[in-house]
């Protein structure tokens, strides 16, 4: 930015401990048209206003040794520096920090990042507007403010001076602040959006798959029925693995119609019964495989408040994972209880199965993440994350533990 400015050019002593930032200030400075003397502590400012009177000074507040706010009280305690305009660079956070700076005597402040144009406009003012012969005799007034009792030596000027600026300041921000909530606003609705469609899109294909795999799997039906007799083995053993094949696409698609479908549906929100929901399932799951020995714990009288259907889908997939898992156990224990951390609920499947590495603990949610080949067991990879879509919906979270070959542990808040 070139220099617009008719005053006649001044000294400046910039007084900065990084580098960088050092840099940054003499050149916004030096390209303006001022003369700028760099300090990279204050003590190296106090020695260097032993021998020159520089027209006004820029200083840093987070300093080692001497801080801005002590070089600044030093500087204007001074007969040789008082009448010298400081302005310290400061990030305005804590509202102490412009009592700290009326205190020290301070004539404005600036907030890092620093704006080029409104520091130049700050130091063309006081360069200006400062006038020596109006400098008022400084009598302390004592201040109490946030507990602490602070001096304020500061002018009439000075403190009007820094108000308008603190003010000025806190306009800035809260306007960037606007500016960052209505694009972030904007980019929520773009991402609800695009969302929206991509369910739309994922539901519409899972719809459109689902009728040529009926085909398919219909066609290996008549064949079968037609010429069974006919066939020999390994033709049948195709047969049979494509119908396979398209039962398992079939499971794979009602996962992913189940799962868009989620964000779409409203929550009916009610106690629900969840120990008797998971006796339910249960009993289901022992239907289907008579042979197997496992044993369910599941405590008495837990009760949660949620949408019935959908958490019924959460202890589907969750005991169906601790039955799917504990297939190779000979005595297999699959515990659903609930207990309670920091006066919250939190409830838990609990199975003594194949479990897992905890160094994959962070794809468990993933859709069609699996942590076991399909080899060893079968499933859709959406399981979990329908869980954790439904968890999250309701408020809460979900997270699990396991270690190979003793278990997993699934604890989720509602």
């Amino acid at each position: 930015m070139g220099a617009t400015t008719e005053q006649s050019n001044g000294n400046i002593l910039i007084i900065e401990d990084s580098p960088t930032q050092s840099a940054q200030l003499r050149h916004i400075m030096e390209t303006n048209g001022y003369h700028v003397i760099s300090a990279c502590n204050g003590r190296e400012a106090l020695a260097l206003l032993s021998g020159q009177t520089p027209s006004l000074i820029i200083s840093d507040v987070i300093m080692p040794g001497i801080d801005g706010y002590e070089l600044c009280r030093r500087i204007k305690e001074r007969e040789d520096s008082r009448n010298i305009p400081v302005i310290l660079l400061t990030s305005l956070s804590d509202p102490h920090d412009v009592i700290r700076g009326l205190e020290c005597g301070a004539d404005n402040f600036i907030t890092k990042p620093c704006n080029e144009k409104h520091l130049l406009s700050r130091v063309s003012y006081l360069l200006e507007s400062r006038n020596p012969c109006q400098i008022e005799a400084r009598s302390g007034l004592e201040i109490l403010f946030g507990g602490e009792r602070y001096c304020i030596t500061a002018d009439r000027r000075q403190i009007l001076d820094l108000l308008l600026c603190t003010y000025e300041t806190a306009i800035q921000k809260n306007d960037a602040l606007i500016r960052a909530q209505d694009e972030l606003s904007r980019l929520n609705q773009q991402l609800e959006t695009t969302n929206r469609e991509l369910e739309a899109f994922n539901y519409t294909v899972s719809h459109d798959l689902r009728s040529p795999l009926t085909n398919i799997s219909g066609y290996c039906q008549v064949l079968q029925e037609l010429h069974g007799d006919t066939l020999d083995p390994t033709c049948q053993d195709y047969i049979q693995e494509i119908y396979r094949a398209t039962m398992r696409m079939n499971d794979l698609i009602g996962d992913l119609m189940e799962f868009s479908r989620l964000n779409h549906q409203e929550l009916q929100r009610q106690e629900v019964n969840l120990s008797t929901m998971a006796r339910i399932i249960a009993v289901e799951l022992k239907s289907k495989d008579r042979e197997r020995r496992v044993e369910f714990r599941i405590a008495d009288g837990i009760v949660g408040n949620g949408d019935s259907r959908l958490l019924q889908l959460v202890l589907v997939n969750l005991l169906g994972n601790a039955w799917k898992y504990t297939g190779k156990k000979e005595n297999a224990v699959i515990e659903f209880g609930v207990t309670n951390t920091e006066g919250k609920e939190v409830y838990f499947v609990r199975d003594n199965g194949a479990g897992f590495d905890m160094a994959e603990a962070h794809r468990l949610f993933g859709t069609f993440q699996r942590l076991h080949s399909k080899q060893e067991f079968e499933g859709t990879g959406i399981g979990l994350a329908t869980v954790q879509r439904i968890i999250q919906r309701h408020g809460g979270s979900i997270r699990g533990e396991g270690e190979v070959g003793k278990g997993a542990t699934f604890y989720f808040t509602l």
